[in-house]
């Protein structure tokens, strides 16, 4: 750049700045500055012409009173005329000027572009640069729109240079960030990926910001820059700190460049060339073997530099996984640093650790590091160090060293920060269940972490102990011993309480022998807790009292004269009133027959994974975690029993074949169907509070008609109301356009849920839309998350449900609001409750709009609401079958298809969609026992359905035949038509 000579001081804007750090008052300041405004408009209208100099420094001080938090309405037009001066200073400032203060939507930008075009073909390096500046300055979509065909041509060209070519990459960069649909790189791909081999190290430094951005989206298109890469980071790493002068950093050779070399290398997998695989293995081989080696200088810039890169190399390791020798070395480095005396480093060892601790060939090295780590839990100062610690003995754990690296968690937990005391008793749950050989140490563990952080047990924590005890009956026993011996302790937490109230109500009779636990011992240490617990505790807690009455007859008495006691059956809390005015009628009229078939012991769970996994990851994300990594964390619980989505709900006690499904705590069930045979197990108790927004449902109180529209009843004017009134501010008001068309999948994506009902609706770059929904007899309730995928926040996110045309009178679905801001990486949720007027074949629509940097996204799915959602699944015997196949002959009720297999012809598969149809697959009904045989009554509220069908698979000619008979023929139409694109 020319220098700005002393002409160029611009005395009066010299003065003006002055002027005002001189002025003693606020008032004195504004005065000077509205003098001052009032000087250079008349200037710039005045009828005498203004020369170059004049306008640059006026604009000057409107720049400089700009940035002092003042209004500027005027001075634009000087501006752009500074763009057409040949004089280096004065083009500078007007382009500076346009850079801050001129909007996108300005209608001087037409102006502006064609100062940037002349600029841009004037072949000025000087001019050339500020115009590039300018433009990735402003970075609208307008600008991308004018010049994106243009820099990378610029940026290319044999004559370019080089100061030139580096602000091209970096204005490239900034435009494909803001607007990636406008930048195509086409043609000039291959010669973008050819600057890795430029000779000037600035050029190199700056394409490799903007290769690595357009690999991480078209990783395909530049899969050639790999070689290129490691070429150049094997001369940078085999240099000399003399052969590169003007890019080494106190002794290190290009430390920026190899760091994003390395970092480039990490969007793809390892190099299938074996030469380019040998020379970059060399190349890591290297940087491990040099920090290894004495520092060169002692200054700290010199150690950051060294590091940097070392640490950018052990992330590439650990991205291939594949290279046995680096990966035990990466992890011998690493362990070297947790003792090192600056703490950032710890931190980073442990994080780098962390990935390393789950790869097969360095998982043992990682383990040699054991005591270490532990120090560090229990003597770093610094919180999220120790935090850190914590995530590597988690990620480190297996059979061999479960129980002390448990021990030595429990520990800490007494002493933790309260900010990381919920994620740590969710770790050790998680270790304890999924590595417990002796399953009374892991109920003794959970009771001590109870014991030790109770106020952080999560429900699902205490709700997968209760699982377990319940699905293993060599550890019922002592589980009852071991929480009565923990209920003794004069001060006990009120999760253990709860814990108590179900084991002892439901395995009491195991402990009941010894004296020191008789029936009457165990209801009076339950009942010594009843007064200093929450209502849904007592409620529990009365369930657990009639469950003794069962078990132990010579309890009667007494607990029915708690039950009959003014402050239970005049309690002012309806659920408790309910519970033991229920209570104490069923004692009293049942028959000892009822009574023990209405309370007899909790059946097994389904053996479903846990939802403390889902729990852990929404505690390590900004928000919601995204589905797939849910799916991996499913994989990793292969060990876990029991059943996620069910909690020992308190009137469960009481109907023994009820559960708590909690869709707003577990998000574990998305994208997981339910496993084989759970339809027919879990029918009639899934959905028993489904339709309560918080709080167990009352015992006796099935969900009917009349509580379902008591849940859709019109909204008030309360902060509740289902409308969303628009307000004054723009980031929480709805957007006005119509709402989009439905998208071109959306038929596809509504066919992925006929057989299931978790999973992800919609994914985009954007936005992640997850579904889990559940449905009884004619009633649903659907539960929808909204992820931002991103890290800038939503803005004016609103959504609506709508029915066209005919469904409006079929189907009746009302969702409760939505917040209008998502958070960068968070996740909301929206409920919608969904009632079956009649049959139906369309599908309800749902409308999301939101702002995405300023920009309306407005998109239209359909809701995968489909007739078979509301079967109730029918046992019946061959004969009933054949009699019910001959009375629905007439040729209307009858759909028949016969199509090619679309999916693999599996035994398994077939059985899993048939049961996530909603039906009963029967056995032994069909003489050929190939064929698959269902029936069902589909559930509306004006009428029932009856539903037959039968599935004759050809494997040889990989084909089926459908066949659906219905006491309504719209339904065997529309059921076949859904079927026939699932087999």
């Amino acid at each position: 750049m020319p220098a700005v000579s002393k002409g160029d001081g611009m005395r009066g804007l010299a003065v003006f700045i002055s002027d005002i750090r001189n002025c003693k008052s606020k008032e004195a300041e504004i005065k000077r500055i509205n003098k001052e405004l009032a000087n250079i408009r008349s200037k710039f209208k005045g009828d005498k012409a203004l020369d170059g100099y004049s306008k640059k420094k006026y604009v000057c001080k409107l720049l400089f009173i700009f940035l002092l938090g003042h209004d500027i309405d005027f001075g634009h037009m000087e501006a752009v005329n500074l763009l057409s001066s040949n004089k280096y200073t004065e083009k500078q400032i007007g382009y500076l000027f346009i850079s801050v203060l001129v909007n996108s939507n300005s209608e001087l930008i037409r102006l502006i572009n064609n100062a940037i075009k002349n600029d841009l073909s004037s072949r000025n390096p000087t001019f050339m640069c500020l115009a590039l500046h300018c433009i990735a300055n402003v970075g609208s979509r307008e600008m991308a729109e004018a010049f994106a065909s243009e820099i990378p041509r610029i940026l290319v060209a044999g004559d370019t240079m080089d100061s030139v070519k580096q602000s091209a990459a970096l204005c490239l960069l900034r435009l494909y960030k803001t607007s990636p649909d406008l930048v195509l790189m086409g043609e000039w791909t291959s010669r973008v990926v050819h600057l890795l081999n430029d000779q000037h190290m600035g050029v190199v430094t700056a394409a490799i910001s903007l290769i690595t951005c357009l690999s991480q989206k078209n990783p395909d298109e530049f899969k050639t820059c790999v070689s290129l890469a490691v070429s150049r980071l094997s001369r940078i790493v085999s240099s000399a700190s003399t052969d590169l002068q003007d890019y080494t950093y106190y002794f290190v050779p290009a430390p920026w460049l190899s760091c994003k070399l390395l970092r480039l290398l990490q969007c793809y997998p390892p190099p299938e060339d074996g030469a380019v695989k040998g020379r970059l293995v060399e190349c890591l081989e290297t940087i491990l073997n040099k920090a290894q080696e004495p520092p060169k200088s002692k200054k700290v810039q010199h150690s950051n530099a060294k590091n940097a890169i070392l640490f950018e190399a052990i992330s590439l390791i650990i991205h291939y996984d594949s290279e046995p020798n680096l990966l035990v070395r990466a992890c011998n480095q690493l362990g070297q640093f947790l003792q090192h005396r600056e703490t950032n480093l710890r931190y980073l060892a442990l994080e780098s650790m962390c990935t390393l601790a789950s790869s097969e060939f360095s998982h043992e090295a990682v383990k040699t590091h054991i005591e270490t780590v532990i120090n560090a839990l229990k003597t770093e100062r610094d919180v999220s160090v120790r935090q850190r610690a914590a995530d590597l003995l988690y990620a480190m754990c297996d059979r061999s060293n479960a129980k002390q690296i448990v021990a030595e968690m429990l520990s800490y937990l007494e002493t933790a920060d309260y900010s990381i005391r919920e994620e740590m008793v969710l770790k050790v749950a998680i270790l304890a269940e999924k590595y417990a050989v002796d399953y009374s140490w892991y109920v003794d563990t959970i009771l001590n972490l109870i014991r030790i952080a109770g106020d952080y047990v999560s429900e699902e924590v205490w709700y997968r102990v209760i699982q377990i005890v319940i699905n293993r009956d060599d550890v019922q026993g002592y589980a009852a011993k071991t929480v009565f011996e923990a209920l003794q302790a004069p001060a006990c937490h009120e999760n253990m309480v709860k814990v108590g109230g179900y084991i002892l109500g439901e395995f009491g009779n195991l402990i009941a022998g010894d004296p020191r636990s008789s029936p009457l011992v165990q209801f009076n240490l339950l009942h010594s807790k009843f007064h200093l617990c929450s209502v849904p505790t007592r409620a529990l807690l009365l369930s657990a009292y009639i469950k003794f009455i069962n078990l132990f007859p010579e309890t009667k008495a007494t607990i029915q004269e708690v039950l009959r006691c003014d402050s239970q059956i005049r309690n002012s809390d309806v659920e408790l009133q309910q519970r033991a005015v229920e209570y104490l009628k069923l004692s009293s009229i049942a028959s000892t027959d009822v009574l023990a078939t209405v309370l007899e012991e909790m059946p097994p769970f389904p053996e479903r994974e846990s939802s403390i996994l889902a729990k852990l990851k929404k505690k390590k994300g900004p928000g919601a975690v995204s589905v797939t990594e849910l799916d991996d964390s499913k994989r990793e619980a292969g060990e876990l029993n029991g059943g996620a989505d069910r909690g020992p709900d308190t009137a469960a006690m009481a109907a023994s074949n009820a559960s708590t499904p909690s869709p707003s705590a577990d998000l574990l069930g998305i994208r997981s169907a339910a496993p084989v045979g759970a339809a027919q197990t879990n029918a009639g108790s899934l959905l028993v509070d489904v339709f309560s927004d918080s709080g167990p449902a009352a015992p006796s109180a099935a969900v009917n008609d009349d509580g379902f529209l008591r849940d859709l009843e019109q909204p008030t004017e309360t902060s509740d109301s289902l409308l969303v009134e628009g307000s004054g501010d723009s980031d929480s008001a709805p957007p006005s356009e119509d709402p989009a068309p439905p998208l071109s999948e959306a038929d596809e994506l509504l066919n992925k849920f006929v057989c299931k009902n978790n999973g992800v609706l919609f994914e985009n770059q954007l936005l992640q839309i997850g579904i889990k929904s559940e449905y009884r007899q004619n009633l649903g309730r659907m539960y929808l998350f909204y992820g931002n995928k991103t890290s800038v926040q939503f803005a004016s996110f609103s959504t609506t449900v709508s029915c066209p045309g005919e469904l409006q009178a079929q189907l009746n679905v009302q969702s409760k609001p939505v917040e209008p801001l998502v958070e960068g990486g968070a996740q909301i949720q929206q409920v919608l409750n969904i009632e079956c007027i009649t049959d139906f074949c369309d599908a309800p629509l749902l409308n999301i709009k939101f702002r995405y940097g300023g920009a309306l996204q407005n998109l239209t799915l359909k809701l995968p609401v489909t007739i078979n959602k509301f079967f109730q699944p029918t046992e019946m015997s061959s004969s009933d079958f054949f009699q019910r196949w001959k009375q629905l002959s007439q040729p209307q009720q009858e759909a028949q298809k016969i199509f090619k297999a679309n999916h693999s012809m599996d035994t398994e598969v077939l059985k899993a969609k048939l049961l996530g149809l909603g039906t009963a697959l029967l056995d032994n009904i069909d003489p050929n026992p190939e064929n698959y045989v269902c029936a069902g009554v589909i559930q509306t509220k004006g009428q029932q359905i009856g539903c037959l069908l039968r599935l004759e698979p050809n494997a040889q000619a990989q084909m089926y035949r459908l066949t659906l008979r219905c006491s309504k023929d719209t339904v065997s139409k529309r059921l076949c038509e859904l079927l026939a694109q699932q087999f």
